[in-house]
């Protein structure tokens, strides 16, 4: 049952709310700052660590590593949410935040593939699992020590500053890049201007420090503590208190699936789309990233206080139900401003590869056949591509045995004497070039621009509906005495493996395709499931604090 000392605290005056949430919302920026940064300068990272003449594959090996790090946050959620019901929440998420910034900055201190070989990729690996620890245990302290000061009736409104810190933390390392792309010419950022940004952590971790050290601990742990209440091991209580058991799954499933899904789709998939098989300009991906990203950062501030008046289930509901009928049509919408011709050439000379044994393995470094070797090109180059095997008379011609590349009316033969990766490239963006593809770097007009912005605040409110009032659910959803790990442990789970895959799991599902919209199938079938999961799960009516339900 419920603690009775966790019924029993000191409220909070106007000005300690205010500094909490100010310190936890700064050094959850911070932190996400430190685990965004990597994904937002993916390609450069790539080149450095990951070389390949396999583009498809060097990206795949970037988001591989950025999965590395979501797949150990579990791991951090169980050590972190540990001592956080048993030493405290102030201090644990002190320790988060420390080890967040200092592997980050560990970072941009490693020397490149190219100087140090195998190491590089190694080390960077390493300090991708520290980050994913860190973050298991920084997001539950930081929601929760919110939670914990707030009173019931304004609980959703003030913890959706730490939701919408974590957009913020997306923004901080977009405005970051911005700066040092302008103030350090390109060549040099290149070479070794990127790691500017992951240095800075170290700044912005002494800022952290010294807004959380003014912090103190939570009046529901300290009542706890004071009772005796504390939790004698919250791992293993997390999975045999009536009830948790269900309350877990529902907080995996269909709470966390739906809203880490809907969020790497909205930044992180965008952004790929957007500089990858769009071609638009890297610096105005991101300024319109950074405007998108400043301006959906309200949309989770105000669905957090409504939720206060109707409920933690509605908006999530409503937000799932609206990412389903939409996600397709937000891309294919965001496409089609980007990169106008590139949809119309698809649209009016599609792509046909015609031989034997095409198959693309995404994972390798060459492709066994010159039709995976053709396949690789489309791909790298961002062009859709049906398949067709060299057995309907349809395809057959004398002049033209082996394989086959066909766009519209245009017609030619990729000889298997052209084995030079250079050479079958230049040759097959010339013919495509040829037959009205245009893979030119894109600077869409404003309209297209501020229509490509619109479309992803659209994203924003799908995910501020599924995500602004989660931290204030989840709280409310667990026991207090164990409510750190229990609310971490699925958190993380979900997070780290549902969504922080999302990036690699849909890049793959892409490249075997050649559909470049097909990974979002992805994100479909997850929030789908998690609709029906948050439905029979997530409790109806007006906000509560925990009640004992083992139903």
């Amino acid at each position: 049952m419920a603690t009775a000392a966790a019924s029993t605290v000191h409220e909070p005056s106007k000005k300690e709310i205010r500094l909490v949430i100010a310190a936890s919302s700064a050094g959850t920026i911070f932190e996400w700052y430190d685990f965004f940064i990597y994904g937002t300068l993916a390609s450069l990272i790539g080149a450095a660590f990951f070389p390949s003449g396999n583009e498809t594959l060097q990206l795949l090996l970037v988001w591989a590593g950025f999965a590395v790090g979501f797949g150990f946050r579990p791991l951090g959620a169980i050590l972190f949410g540990f001592l956080g019901d048993r030493l405290g929440r102030k201090y644990t998420f002190l320790v988060t935040v420390t080890l967040m910034g200092v592997a980050t900055a560990g970072v941009g201190l490693i020397p490149t593939a190219a100087t140090i070989g195998i190491a590089a990729p190694i080390i960077v690996i390493f300090f991708r699992i520290l980050q994913g620890l860190a973050l298991g245990g920084e997001y539950g302290g930081a929601a929760i020590y919110v939670a914990e000061h707030a009173p019931p009736e304004k609980r959703g409104f003030y913890t959706s500053f730490i939701q919408a810190s974590v957009v913020g933390g997306f923004v901080l390392s977009i405005i970051v890049v911005l700066a040092c792309r302008a103030l350090i010419p390109a060549d040099d950022f290149v070479e070794w201007g990127w790691r500017v940004p992951f240095l800075l952590s170290i700044i912005l971790l002494g800022i952290s420090l010294w807004m959380r050290f003014k912090l103190s601990e939570s009046p529901v742990f300290k009542a706890m503590k004071e009772a005796g209440e504390t939790a004698g091991n919250p791992f293993i209580e997390s999975f045999t208190y009536p009830g948790n058991k269900k309350r877990i799954f529902v907080a995996l499933f269909g709470i966390t699936g739906i809203l880490t899904t809907i969020w790497y789709t909205a930044f992180f998939s965008s952004l790929s789309f957007l500089r990858g098989p769009m071609r638009v300009d890297e610096q105005v991906v991101e300024i319109i990233m950074l405007v998108a990203g400043a301006l959906a950062m309200s949309f989770y501030l105000v669905v957090g206080r409504w939720s206060d008046r109707v409920g933690r289930k509605k908006p999530i509901i409503i937000g799932a139900l609206a990412t389903l009928a939409l996600i397709f049509p937000l891309f294919w919408a965001m496409g089609s401003l980007a990169n106008p011709g590139l949809q119309r050439s698809a649209e009016e000379a599609p792509v046909v590869v015609s031989g034997n044994a095409c198959e693309f393995d995404p994972f390798a470094e060459t492709q066994a056949t010159q039709c995976g070797r053709v396949l690789q090109d489309l791909t790298a180059l961002g062009v859709p591509y049906d398949i067709r095997g060299l057995t309907t008379p349809i395809d057959i011609r004398q002049d033209m045995p082996g394989l086959v590349l066909s766009a519209g009316e245009g017609t030619i033969n990729v000889a298997e004497s052209v084995s030079d990766s250079a050479e079958r490239r230049a040759m097959v963006q010339s013919f495509l070039e040829a037959n009205g593809y245009d893979f030119s770097v894109q600077t869409p007009p404003l309209a297209n621009t501020l229509g490509i912005v619109a479309l992803l605040l659209g994203f924003g409110v799908l995910s501020a509906l599924t995500y602004g009032s989660v931290a204030a659910l989840l709280a409310e959803m667990f026991p207090p005495q164990i409510r750190y790990s229990s609310l971490s442990i699925p958190y993380h789970i979900g997070a780290g493996y549902l969504g922080g895959f999302l990036p690699l799991i849909a890049g793959y599902i892409v490249a075997r395709t050649g559909d470049v919209y097909s990974g979002l199938w992805y994100t479909w079938a997850v929030v789908g499931f998690g609709l029906i999961v948050a439905w029979w799960g997530i409790p109806d009516g007006p906000p509560r604090d925990f009640e004992d339900d083992p139903a």
